[in-house]
């Protein structure tokens, strides 16, 4: 009796399952196709190339994309946007200094404050915008 039952409940489950989806093979075909395409520099991909253009970030840019995540609330004794205090010992040992350590980074401070695309200048100018900050 076991066997009878499994051999119709096996039935049963082989009809409802279909081998193809339903649709015609165009239809799968569209259904199945890739989202997207990657070109290569130099493949021909057969559409026009974009170029990309980068300009200098200003120091504000510079700031509010990277270094505000710490800056804006001392985080790991980064020395607060605006606040005097937490900027004079840094002062104290002269801007030199000052950027040798935003480029080497410090403690939690990562190398040039994660902004690995930026240059000395740009971060030279987020450092700058943030002392102007300072009352």
């Amino acid at each position: 009796m076991k066997r009878v039952v499994f051999a119709v409940a096996l039935a049963a489950l082989a009809l409802s399952i279909q081998a193809i989806p339903p649709g015609t093979n165009d239809e799968i075909a569209e259904r199945v196709k890739p989202f997207g395409s990657v070109c290569r520099r130099g493949d021909d991909c057969g559409t026009k190339e974009v170029q990309v253009v980068s300009g200098q970030m200003n120091g504000e840019a510079v700031y509010n994309q990277f270094c505000f995540v710490c800056h804006a609330t001392g985080v790991s004794s980064a020395p607060r946007l605006g606040n005097a205090e937490d900027w004079q010992p840094r002062l104290d040992r002269g801007m030199d200094a000052l950027m040798a350590t935003t480029l080497a980074g410090l403690n939690a401070m990562p190398p040039k404050g994660a902004c690995i695309d930026c240059s000395d200048d740009e971060l030279s100018s987020a450092v700058n915008y943030m002392l102007e900050q300072l009352p």
